[in-house]
């Protein structure tokens, strides 16, 4: 395998489970990320969902930063029009002061939330038109490069946490290859504009100090299992469950009831987002992978596992890094 494979972790609040019990699966699948030759997890910030517990993700990220020794660790990502740059500067840099050498910082400029969620946030609708802006002060900041005279991020200043742009669409591709960043693409659940933002992305790419040439980390579903069969049948359970997730509000659906929802239009749209995801036998995945690698032109991928539970998770994670042959840790 000539990519890297990275983790994108959920920290999913299993059904009648709790954010603490979320949090000891997140260290486990750390743990075993990080034995098994993951480069990297990273957690992504989601407000007011049930189902996910990464919405103070520079603090779950330290308390896995303290019970792990060399794996990567960041945020996939921070949705910056949510926080003042100085402040995220701040949490930052104390993580790449805390755990050097360690520590990624992923930027979106979604809301990660819904329009109420917003309000709570006291987030200005508007705020994501100075993400450009809001991307570059927090680079000044890292970099200890202010952009603001006389404002410093203690801790944070010289501390060149690398950062990264999320996206899905032209826009995050451009404006990466603008200010020389890495740029990671959302592909497995927004899977629409893959190829024409990655090429955007290599085609406009302005060299920079953190990084010389373009660098695409691509988003991916994968579920590996000892057969397709039983791989198959996780995946159609986390389908479901992604149809209470997103139009479930305050009801849960039975498994007919998904079902239905998912040949509705509504559902469609649901399997849309799971577009790529490789699914089955761990050399079925591999196989997958490596056709999606070449396809998002990649140079590596970010895998999201929707298994329901965790130790569904971590044989997925397992069987796929045998697969992949992985050095471990």
């Amino acid at each position: 395998m000539t990519y890297p494979l990275s983790i994108l972790d959920f920290a999913s609040i299993e059904e009648g489970g709790t954010a603490a019990e979320s949090f000891q699966d997140s260290l486990a699948l750390a743990r075993h990320a990080e034995k098994l030759g993951y480069r990297r997890v990273w957690y992504a910030e989601h407000h007011n969902m049930p189902t996910i517990a990464s919405s103070a993700t520079s603090v779950l990220i330290s308390f896995i930063g303290a019970n792990t020794s060399t794996i990567r660790l960041g945020a996939g990502g921070i949705m910056l029009p949510n926080h003042a740059p100085l402040t995220i500067a701040e949490q930052f840099g104390t993580l790449e002061s805390l755990y050097p050498g360690r520590i990624d910082l992923g930027l979106g400029r979604a809301p990660g939330s819904d329009q109420k969620t917003m309000r709570a946030l006291r987030r200005d609708p508007m705020s994501a038109d100075s993400f450009p802006r809001d991307v570059q002060e927090l680079q000044g900041y890292l970099t200890g490069n202010s952009l603001i005279p006389g404002i410093d991020a203690i801790p944070g200043k010289g501390t060149n946490v690398p950062l990264y742009i999320l996206g899905s669409s032209l826009f995050g591709a451009r404006l990466a290859a603008a200010l020389g960043l890495p740029y990671s693409f959302a592909s497995h659940f927004a899977p629409q504009a893959l190829q024409d933002a990655v090429a955007l992305y290599r085609r406009e790419f302005q060299p920079s100090e953190q990084l010389a040439e373009p660098y695409v980390i691509a988003g991916v579903n994968a579920l590996a299992a000892p057969t397709t069969e039983e791989a198959e049948e996780i995946f159609k359970q986390s389908q479901r469950r992604r149809v209470t997730q997103l139009l479930g509000k305050d009801r849960t659906y039975t498994d007919e009831e998904a079902d239905l929802v998912l040949e509705s239009p509504a559902g469609q749209h649901i399997k849309m987002m799971g577009h790529y995801s490789g699914v089955g036998t761990p050399s079925e995945v591999r196989s997958y992978l490596d056709w999606f690698a070449e396809h998002a032109s990649a140079d590596e991928l970010i895998v999201a596992t929707h298994a329901q539970t965790l130790e569904q998770r971590l044989r997925s994670f397992t069987l796929l890094a045998e697969a992949a042959e992985l050095i471990p840790a």
